[in-house]
């Protein structure tokens, strides 16, 4: 029962003989009241209920009176004796035990009250807080020892509180940041320092006066724990509502060092200390909120919490630890001469040769999350790209189901488990009826290897109807298969048993945009093929493509190129089999895949890259029909295709995608994504084409939009220039003049404006047009 202000100034009265008005402040676990004396002075009320730990009390008492025996006494309060002499009064109220304590006022204002914050006071922040921890540096107390939710050290408890967060993308960012503290904090405790912490600097309970920190309150946060904690507490809430928080805590951590040196092993965690504190916060705000909770205490700084969330995903971490050794006067974690020279020579050395890599500075990775990517000069990448990394990089729901399944059992398919069968249920349900057994590889290429191998067999035939430029893998039937790689520089030519069909290229073919009846006319060089076939004596075993073209140019195909396409083959007794390895899992928004869009139903379907969210898995799935046929005494084995570790990360990316809604996801950012190319293309020509489904987009860049000379020099300056501002991109189609747009669908609606801003001024200032 919460106590009135009568009963306050009554207690105040007749335990500490002070005379006053009281008036409601805000509280966390205990109820809080400033008195006003009739003499003038004015006293903070703070009252807890019988269930508060006792021994806890007077350890924060023991500790405010050994401060006040330091240097830094002024920035604290001081305990009010009772008549007993004593600083705990114990009152019964309306039948309940409180323990009452009265302190002295500070004056001054809160942090969050300071409107124009000077690196002066960040620096004095980082002053006291070192003098503070110094003084108490040696000081224990048993009840301060402890397992309290709001200790940094305890972060990972806060990952039973997520799912109070509703929001998708707020949730797997808190997830992210917990799961980096597991990664990189967790092994580390043990050899942190320890001490007596406040725990509790925050922007109400710092007071600042005269542009300085004049004060500190409140030790009810107080906890035995790793000292860098203390620091990392009160960096977190100077930090809220600041353009450049990185800079703001480098300020306080130097002054801090000044005072009480930090190590570096301190400072190159205290990133990931300032997130914890900020995922402990949100889902403390989070399950409250599930309660109904009306008290205000518990969401002051929610929505100032998850904004410094959201920037500190977007700051690279080594950034982040660097500019805190530099505070310090610590060795540099970045070396900005490095041109990778010698990283280079070794791979050149022990790699294979023909290894490409992005970019004519290479860069080097260490980190990823999400969307982004971090390298090892500190700077931030949007990852615009990266199609195999599909629900985000490091997706801790992904990782952690992966990292428990293969701490659990990884072994190969002559063993029963039930993850190869839940998987397999669950990929076949999102699937048509018919395509309803599994086959599971390492790869794309070896998929698409394996389609190809079951569809001979079953169809006793041996030739392949292909589309130009395309690609189906590193596999020597899979390059067999590719005239991406056949046609091209060291490419091998046609085999005699692979057939081209014209690229249904709605932009350059010979049917383009307009045409209503392309589809059926780009069909009819499938069906050519099938006549020349027959002529023969021959016939194809298959029609393979992507459902996008992918290589071929970042192409949609022509509505209903495929049904009539699919019509012939199987008129000719060939099989019809879909490419999804770059295509599926919901990316192009309006279906889940590819062929969807299309209406029709293949004979086999392959899928790779996404449906491991960067995992090496990737699966043919058949008819019952086809996979009886395969079943012809050669037994199929393959020592990693459906192992338990693959099918469990398998499973729980298609549970994500499901979970976080990625598909409308994909479709709505897409929308955003292909209005602003296009609003890009009215303004500039050499964009002669925008196209795609979802966040499966291409842009061609053209010299002439007459001639469709293909704008390669332009477009790979592009790419350069997009990378110097933070945007991952490459080219690809035949012709290498197609900006390919493929971000893990995680990506979002700023992102893509930022993107399609940042594309306008690269284009702009280098007169790209």
């Amino acid at each position: 029962m919460p106590l009135h202000q009568e009963s306050v100034q009554q207690i105040a009265k007749t335990y500490y003989n002070i005379d006053a008005v009281a008036t409601t402040l805000n509280g966390y676990e205990e109820q809080n009241f400033l008195l006003r004396a009739t003499d003038g002075k004015k006293y903070i009320f703070k009252a807890a209920t019988g269930n508060i730990n006792l021994a806890f009390i007077n350890a924060q008492i023991a500790v405010t009176q050994h401060l006040a025996k330091t240097l830094v006494k002024p920035f604290f309060q001081e305990y009010v004796f009772n008549k007993e002499g004593a600083v705990v009064s114990f009152c019964n109220q309306g039948g309940e035990m409180y323990y009452v304590r009265i302190l002295s006022f500070l004056e001054g204002n809160f942090w969050v009250e300071e409107k124009e914050k000077t690196a002066a006071l960040y620096e004095s922040l980082g002053t006291f807080l070192g003098s503070m921890d110094k003084a108490l540096k040696g000081l224990y107390h048993e009840a301060v020892e402890r397992s309290y939710e709001w200790d940094i050290s305890r972060a990972p408890d806060a990952e039973k509180d997520l799912h109070h967060i509703h929001d998708h993308e707020k949730r797997r960012v808190a997830a992210y940041f917990l799961l980096q503290f597991q990664t990189e904090v967790v092994p580390l405790l043990s050899s942190l320092r320890k001490a007596c912490i406040h725990n509790d600097a925050n922007d109400y309970n710092v007071l600042v006066q005269n542009g300085k920190v004049s004060g500190l309150i409140d030790f009810g946060d107080m906890v035995w724990s790793a000292l860098i904690n203390n620091l990392a507490v009160a960096c977190t809430y100077a930090m809220l509502h600041t353009d450049d928080p990185i800079s703001v805590a480098s300020h306080i951590v130097k002054s801090y060092h000044q005072q009480y040196p930090l190590t570096v092993q301190e400072t190159d965690i205290l990133y990931y200390l300032i997130a914890a504190r900020l995922c402990i916060s949100v889902t403390q705000s989070a399950e409250k909120a599930s309660h109904n909770s009306d008290n205000e205490h518990h969401f002051l700084t929610e929505q100032p919490a998850w904004k410094l969330l959201f920037q500190l995903l977007q700051t690279n971490p080594v950034k982040a630890s660097d500019s805190f050794r530099k505070a310090c006067g610590f060795h540099s974690l970045i070396q900005a001469e490095d041109d990778y020279a010698s990283l280079l020579s070794e791979r050149k050395e022990h790699v294979g040769r023909n290894l490409s890599i992005s970019y004519k500075k290479p860069l080097k990775i260490l980190k990823g999350a999400f969307q982004y990517l971090y390298d090892d000069k500190g700077n931030t990448f949007i990852d615009c790209v990266n199609n195999v990394s599909h629900v985000g990089h490091c997706h801790p729901v992904v990782v952690k189901a992966m990292q428990k399944q293969i701490a659990t059992l990884n072994t190969n398919t002559r063993y029963l488990n039930d993850a190869m069968m839940d998987y397999a249920k669950a990929l076949t349900a999102k699937l048509p009826a018919k395509l309803s057994v599994c086959y599971f590889t390492n790869s794309g290429s070896e998929a698409n290897d394996l389609a190809i191998r079951m569809a001979r067999h079953f169809t006793g035939k041996k030739d392949v109807i292909v589309l130009d430029h395309a690609y189906h893998g590193t596999s020597t039937l899979a390059i067999e298969m590719s005239p991406y790689k056949f046609d091209g520089k060291g490419g091998g030519g046609q085999q005699p048993y692979i057939h081209k069909a014209v690229s249904p290229d709605m932009y350059r073919g010979g049917y383009q945009y307009g045409d209503t009846d392309a589809g059926e006319k780009y069909a009819e060089s499938v069906l050519d093929i099938l006549n020349g076939l027959k002529q023969n004596n021959k016939g194809a075993a298959a029609f393979i493509c992507e459902t996008l073209l992918g290589v071929g140019g970042q192409i949609p195909l022509p509505d209903g190129y495929l049904k009539k396409v699919y019509e012939h083959v199987r008129a000719f007794g060939g099989l019809c089999i879909a490419d999804e390895v770059q295509v599926g899992f919901g990316r192009v928004g309006e279906a889940f895949w590819g062929f969807e869009l299309q209406g029709v139903e293949p004979d086999i379907v392959v899928l790779g890259k996404p449906i491991g969210n960067g995992h090496p898995l990737a699966a043919v799935v058949v008819t019952d029909e086809i996979a009886n046929a395969f079943n012809n005494g050669m037994e199929y084995f393959n020592t990693y295709g459906g192992n338990p570790v693959s099918m469990v990360t398998g499973n729980t990316v298609l549970q994500v995608i499901e979970d976080e809604a990625m598909q409308s996801h994909a479709r709505q950012v897409g929308t955003v994504l292909l209005e602003g190319l296009k609003k890009l293309m009215d303004k500039y020509s050499i964009i002669g084409d925008v196209r795609g489904h979802g966040l499966f987009v291409g842009a061609e860049f053209v010299k002439s939009r007459v001639t469709k000379e293909p704008a390669v020099a332009e477009i790979n300056l592009v790419v350069e220039k997009m990378k110097e501002r933070g945007f991952l991109l490459s080219t690809d189609g035949p012709l290498y003049n197609v900006l390919k747009i493929k971000p893990p669908l995680v990506f979002n609606e700023q992102n893509a404006k930022d993107m399609v801003v940042a594309l306008n001024e690269v284009m702009s200032q280098n007169h790209i047009n």
